[in-house]
């Protein structure tokens, strides 16, 4: 089962102060289950036709809990993923599912997806949610995807540059985020995926988004009860597993078939 968080962001002071955080991650805190136990059960769905020339798995939205919604915004079985860009059990779900779960669900109409970023782990998680949301709602979970796929890659920087990162946090709110970004290789990473430079440091400058982006993190925790990442709800309810076997269990259960 997966561990559970033991403590929260506060949101603001994370944002603005995130020097008193640490920079190596405590990625205890996320973990794998597939245990199905649980799932909603329901008659089988009809597919539902994309909009003429369109796939659903390459229309997205934002929310209004701040996820980025994937698929028919209609589709009757809505599945939730709360997930860290710096969980490695995350980072195993995406790789492993993103493509059944665009191809055979999704892209069906009969199953939406949206991801919320648990921001949890510090400066580099909250980075990062900047970074995979300042292009268009369809870019958001293709480029989660791509943190996940290259997690070791992204995560080296931290272990080796902790001075430097340490450093550009004690920057003026607008620049820390700019300086740690860079620091960190955030800026080449997303420009080789198509968010450039000077987008990215827009995005990272934006103080009051990245307020935001902890408190909307902090609210999953208190408002919706969540305690570990990845977790999944589906259709309102928690699943008990979090690995893709158990997830795409509860799919069919639930009508996906």
């Amino acid at each position: 089962m997966n561990a559970p968080i033991k403590s929260v962001i506060s949101a603001k002071s994370f944002a603005l102060a995130a020097v008193a955080l640490p920079l190596a991650l405590g990625l205890a805190a996320c973990g794998s289950s597939d245990d199905a136990e649980g799932s909603p059960s329901g008659e089988p769905v009809a597919e539902v036709a994309a909009p003429d020339g369109q796939v659903w798995s390459e229309i997205a939205q934002r929310t209004d809990r701040g996820g980025y919604l994937v698929g028919n915004p209609d589709a009757p079985i809505k599945l939730v993923e709360y997930g860290s860009l710096t969980c490695p059990a995350c980072a195993a779900f995406s790789v492993e599912a993103s493509e059944p779960l665009m191809n055979e669900y999704v892209d069906t109409g009969r199953v939406s997806f949206e991801f919320r970023s648990f921001a949890i782990h510090g400066p580099i998680d909250l980075a990062l949610t900047r970074l995979v949301q300042c292009g268009a709602p369809e870019q958001v979970v293709p480029l989660a995807d791509q943190v996940w796929a290259n997690l070791p890659t992204i995560m080296q920087p931290l272990q080796e540059r902790g001075a430097q990162l340490e450093s550009a946090l004690n920057l003026p709110e607008d620049q820390r985020f700019v300086a740690f970004g860079e620091t960190a290789g955030l800026l080449d990473f997303f420009a080789s995926r198509g968010i450039s430079r000077d987008q990215a440091r827009t995005c990272l400058a934006d103080a009051e988004q990245l307020t935001n982006t902890a408190e909307l993190s902090q609210s999953y925790a208190t408002e919706d009860d969540i305690t570990q990442t990845p977790t999944f709800v589906l259709n309102g309810k928690k699943l008990d597993g979090s690995g893709w076997m158990a997830v795409e269990a509860a799919l069919q259960r639930a009508g996906a078939r």
